[in-house]
C-alpha cells in the first residue's frame, strides 16, 4: 500500500465519521430535544477533529480521489429509512465503523493518536446507546 492510499483512507473515514456524528448530534438536537447528549455528540465530533490534526491532514486533502472512487455509489439500503430511529441507526453504525477504520490506519502513522480514536470510538458507543433508549 502507497502512503498516498494510506491518506485516502484517512481522508475518507475522516469525512464518514464527521458526517455521521453530525447527523446524530442534529437528531439529538432537533428531532429528540435531548441537550445532554446533543453536546456530547459535538464535544465527539470536536474532538475527533483535533484528534486528526495531530496528523498531515493536508496529505489526507492532497489523497483525495473523488473521480476514481470506485465504491461512491449509493447502495439501494441506504436510500431506505422506515424512521428517523433507522436514521440514527445507520449513522451510529457508520461512525463506529469509520473510527475502527481510522484507529486501525492511523496506527501505521502514529500509535498513540491511534489510541485516542479507539477511546473515542469507545466514548461514541456509550452515547449510543443511550441515543438508542431515548430515540
Amino acid at each position: 500500500m502507497t502512503n498516498k492510499s494510506l491518506y485516502r483512507i484517512l481522508d475518507a473515514n475522516f469525512n464518514r465519521a464527521k458526517e455521521g456524528l453530525r447527523v446524530c448530534e442534529d437528531l439529538c438536537r432537533y428531532v429528540w430535544d435531548q441537550r445532554t447528549l446533543t453536546r456530547a455528540l459535538k464535544d465527539c465530533r470536536h474532538e475527533l477533529t483535533e484528534i486528526i490534526a495531530q496528523l498531515d491532514i493536508q496529505k489526507a486533502l492532497a489523497a483525495r480521489h473523488i473521480q476514481g472512487d470506485v465504491g461512491k455509489s449509493t447502495s439501494v439500503t441506504e436510500s431506505r429509512r422506515k424512521d428517523i430511529k433507522a436514521v440514527f441507526w445507520a449513522n451510529a453504525q457508520r461512525v463506529k465503523e469509520s473510527l475502527r477504520v481510522l484507529e486501525e490506519v492511523v496506527k501505521l502513522i502514529d500509535p498513540k493518536v491511534a489510541l485516542r480514536l479507539k477511546d473515542l470510538r469507545y466514548k461514541f458507543y456509550a452515547l449510543e446507546q443511550k441515543a438508542i433508549g431515548i430515540s
